[in-house]
């Protein structure tokens, strides 16, 4: 194997006469390194949007929350709140309330949802917002931009806010006069107009616990989940295992369950995910087709050098040796050109997450001016090997080619 390794070196990369040969070598590599360059650059351009959509979702909802594996509310007690803040790795942990509702606006009506935020979950989020005022005060509410723009609502329009639960405890009384005293509509006006993200603006209201427990019909102890989130330096994943650890201990398993922001917004992360991978797999086609035009380049220098070849046989050079040079020759120029390729989109990536130079073409439609970036370690394995292994592949035509001289009793070497 190293005299393989040797001879392999000096056919790659010993002086040459210009020749075909060596111009078809040489677009081959730069096939790969510019493939492998574009494939990294786009999937890192992919992955900063998602990290964009889901630090936008985080501005509202926690990257994990506990919520009830049955039915729409859970009894939440100081003692377990306490239990949770005490773990490793939680920053915070405030209860919720989410459920869906009828708005009856002065001019139109509309089935949204509405949110309940915990004093510092609202102190939490008017800071990450940069908001001069609270976003909403007692009663008072806070409408998503696209739905006040469908409603015609503005800030101090009188609205009321009722649930579906409302509706059928209303049927009931029919037959049961005793439930009249739920029948309340919850009266309120809004305080002012959120922009944080498009499925929030589009559909949702921001309220205090209190009012939503009152529109929503619970107790004042019953809640729709926990939102808990990280502190610095620890990630997410090893959140939600410390917390799956937790509910393990506590025999929770059976009542309480978690949920990710991926598994709450589910549709709009797989299709994202979905985009990076069907990008990678057409993408991936400009790296074979570099990777197949060195199967030509491998298989010309195995004719080209035919007489050193015969050499090397007559000197006792066996079969296996013969294909392992041009495996090994073509395994250097995939390393070689997937290595640049790699190096080249880190340091386009960085630039551009540092001096973002390449601007969205619409700056004036988007929360952000420049194409967001993310690199990520696995992109840039997986690119890596698939690269290096159909450089591998490719290779496996010339070195058989290379071997029929290892059966040749003389130069003239015929076959494919």
């Amino acid at each position: 194997m190293n005299i393989a390794l040797w001879i392999a070196r000096r056919f790659s990369f010993a002086r040459k006469r210009f020749r075909v040969v060596n111009v078809i070598s040489a677009i081959s590599l730069a096939g790969i390194i510019v493939g492998v360059c574009t494939l990294l650059v786009v999937m890192s351009v992919l992955n900063g949007f998602q990290k964009l959509a889901r630090d936008l979702f985080v501005t509202l909802d926690s990257p994990v929350q506990v919520v009830p594996k049955t039915g729409r509310s859970m009894r939440i007690s100081p003692e377990l709140l306490h239990s949770i803040a005490a773990l490793q790795g939680v920053a915070s942990v405030e209860p919720f309330l989410e459920g869906e509702a009828v708005l009856v606006g002065p001019e139109k009506n509309e089935l949204v949802m509405i949110k309940g935020l915990s004093e510092g979950a609202h102190k939490r989020l008017v800071k990450a917002k940069h908001a001069a005022a609270p976003f909403f005060t007692g009663d008072k509410v806070s409408v998503g931009e696209l739905l006040a723009y469908r409603t015609e609502l503005r800030p101090f329009s009188e609205i009321s806010l009722f649930s579906p639960e409302l509706v059928s405890i209303g049927l009931e009384s029919l037959a049961d006069p005793y439930l009249l005293p739920a029948l309340k509509i919850s009266q309120s006006s809004v305080a002012s107009l959120f922009s944080l993200q498009k499925i929030f603006d589009d559909r949702f209201i921001l309220a205090s616990n209190s009012f939503a427990q009152s529109v929503l019909l619970m107790r004042v102890d019953e809640y729709s989940g926990l939102d808990i989130r990280t502190g610095k330096g620890f990630s997410d994943k090893k959140l939600l295992a410390v917390m799956q650890e937790w509910l393990k201990e506590n025999r929770m398993e059976k009542t309480l369950v978690l949920r990710t922001l991926e598994q709450k917004y589910h549709d709009i992360f797989a299709v994202m995910e979905l985009e990076k991978w069907v990008s990678f797999s057409v993408l991936m086609l400009v790296i074979l087709v570099a990777a197949l035009s060195l199967t030509g380049t491998l298989a010309m220098t195995a004719i080209d050098k035919q007489r050193e070849l015969f050499y090397l046989r007559c000197l006792g050079l066996e079969k296996p040796a013969f294909m392992a040079i041009f495996i090994i020759q073509g395994g250097m120029t995939g390393v070689f050109g997937t290595a640049a390729g790699a190096g080249l989109a880190w340091v386009i990536c960085k630039a551009q997450e540092l001096y973002g130079f390449v601007e969205l073409p619409s700056k004036s439609a988007f929360i952000i001016e420049a194409y967001p970036v993310e690199m990520k370690v696995g992109d840039f394995a997986i690119v890596a090997v698939t690269a290096i292994v159909l450089c591998l592949l490719v290779s496996l035509y010339p070195a058989r080619k290379a071997a029929q001289i290892a059966n040749s009793n003389s130069l003239d070497v015929k076959g494919s």
